[in-house]
């Protein structure tokens, strides 16, 4: 039995994809431009011809035209066709020039990037079904998650996060003792001790290069005294020590979150809390068929449930894992209240307290 082609149907779905080629395509000339600076030489200067550009960042002519008649082909940079110029606006200015602000968009590409790299191991994983550890990835991951999340952290974390938590900010800024688990290069939890100078803060990684980073990290940030950045099996506080445990995009990772839940709630005072921040999700598939989803159930293929798998665990969550089955980890773990504090386009913020 043939099945109809339908020719207009046929047509729009070969636009999106051409649409999803571009974008990949574009994401490498993202990459360039940023590691080049040409969209910050670009920031504010106005109209530019690719001679101009090409002299204020350093690069050769030929190559900045072509870079900017696909910038403009993405609609990434304004092209005056009266004057043959070329502009970055404000906004595209604030998404690729501003490495400061919330929006910065360029270090998003590395993980992509990665995941192409690791292609093989991927292809393995699939036939085998065992695991890849985060470690065991192409270093552009670390570096582009890291940086990917900082700005975010940076924007809500302790103007929005922190204080939707019951009581959490007023005992930070009395002095408290904070466990950031899967600190990465430890933005998280440099951002809260320079927010909070009397409070004490531990981060909690894996991943040896990581840790190394957040050390350096918060030595540049003036906040090497109060933070300390080690693996998880490290001694660190006692039992019903720490007032805040954060999880930041990092539970649905791991192999055994009911034992990370569990181990968290022997960890936290009495009026201790959980910050379980992950990636925005509705409990159900259909309502995630987005283009955030896409990115999360994406990188959640290659990266989230790879490593869930290499710790033989008892949970594989992926990144779109949703209230329903965080709730049930840590209601099991003997959680006795648990509720969604605050919420972006990207992130749940949860709040957990025994």
């Amino acid at each position: 039995m043939t099945t109809q082609v339908n020719p207009e149907r046929l047509e729009a779905f070969l636009g999106k994809v051409v649409a999803d080629l571009a974008a990949s395509y574009g994401g490498v000339m993202v990459s360039l431009g940023d590691k080049l600076g040409l969209y910050r030489a670009m920031r504010g200067a106005g109209a530019l011809t690719a001679p101009v550009l090409a002299r204020k960042s350093g690069c050769a002519e030929r190559y900045v035209q072509e870079w900017l008649n696909s910038q403009a082909a993405a609609g990434y940079v304004h092209y005056h066709a009266d004057s043959g110029t070329y502009e970055l606006s404000p906004e595209q200015a604030a998404v690729f020039a501003d490495d400061e602000s919330p929006m910065f968009f360029p270090p998003a590409w590395q993980v992509p990037a990665s995941m192409w790299f690791d292609e093989g191991k991927m292809l393995e994983a699939f036939r085998s079904g065992a695991g890849v550890p985060w470690g065991d990835h192409d270093e552009r991951l670390f570096c582009g998650v890291a940086a990917f999340f900082r700005n975010g952290y940076r924007a809500h974390l302790v103007a929005e996060w922190l204080p939707a938590l019951e009581g959490l900010t007023e005992k930070l800024e009395r002095g408290g003792k904070v466990v950031d688990v899967g600190c990465g290069h430890g933005h998280s939890t440099i951002f809260m001790a320079q927010a909070f100078p009397n409070s004490r803060f531990l981060g909690l990684d894996t991943h040896t290069r990581s840790l190394e980073a957040a050390r350096k990290n918060a030595a540049a940030a003036g906040v090497a005294e109060r933070t300390r950045f080690e693996h998880p099996l490290a001694p660190h506080f006692a039992p019903g020590d720490a007032d805040l445990i954060c999880f930041f995009d990092c539970l649905h990772d791991m192999g055994h979150p009911a034992a990370a839940a569990a181990n968290a709630l022997r960890s936290l005072s009495p009026d201790g809390t959980v910050m379980l921040v992950e990636p925005y999700a509705d409990d159900r598939v259909e309502n995630n068929l987005n283009p955030v989803g896409q990115i999360y159930y994406s990188a959640s293929t290659t990266l989230c449930c790879p490593h869930a798998l290499s710790e033989n665990g008892t949970h594989a969550l992926g990144a779109q894992a949703g209230m329903a089955r965080l709730e049930a980890i840590f209601r099991d773990a003997g959680f006795t209240r648990f509720r969604l504090a605050t919420q972006t386009p990207f992130n749940l913020v949860i709040e957990a307290r025994p």
